[in-house]
């Protein structure tokens, strides 16, 4: 059973490091989205999708464990979590200690990358939501009535109305 806690212990530690690493790239991604740099954005989310691959493997390490201790304690894994197994951990308070401290740190780690990624996803739809409006703006803009300007000959000049040049102004 120690065996199987120091093992427990020593994953939650090598997932907390892995999720606090995908916390930086999702903080790192907010500037980026804001920016627009896509060629940035790409390389963080193949270096996200990275990370999600490694967690994903310690996650299933840490599922086999737990399966191992709820058979060792002669309890449901589906009902054996990690926060009663810290309570089962009184009368080993060194243990306890350890894997409630990985699992504290685990916990903060999940909820604050949860908080990055909402506000990254807000910012990526507000930027979805701005691009769609210029695809917008740019087909009304070929949509838009021919003026009555003629030329000295008297055939129609072909100008659209509000349009310079028939050309789209990105810096406004």
């Amino acid at each position: 059973m120690a065996s199987l806690m120091e093992n427990l212990i020593e994953v939650l530690e090598q997932e907390s490091k892995e999720y606090e690493g995908l916390l930086s790239l999702s903080q790192r991604k907010t500037p980026i989205i804001v920016s627009g740099n896509l060629e940035e954005l790409k390389k963080i989310t193949d270096d996200e999708q990275e990370s999600v691959s490694r967690i994903s493997h310690l996650e299933k390490q840490r599922t086999e464990i737990t399966a191992d201790i709820a058979n060792v304690l002669n309890k449901d894994v589906a009902s054996l979590k990690l926060a009663n197994l810290i309570e089962m951990m009184a009368v080993r308070p060194a243990e306890q200690q350890k894997l409630e401290e990985s699992h504290d740190r685990l916990r903060s780690a999940v909820r604050e990358l949860r908080r990055i990624n909402e506000q990254n996803k807000e910012l990526l739809a507000g930027a979805l939501e701005m691009v769609e409006f210029e695809v917008s703006l740019l087909q009304a803009s070929n949509a838009v009535p021919t003026t009555a300007n003629y030329t000295r000959d008297a055939y129609n000049a072909g100008n659209t109305m509000g349009v310079a040049n028939g050309r789209f102004d990105a810096k406004q």
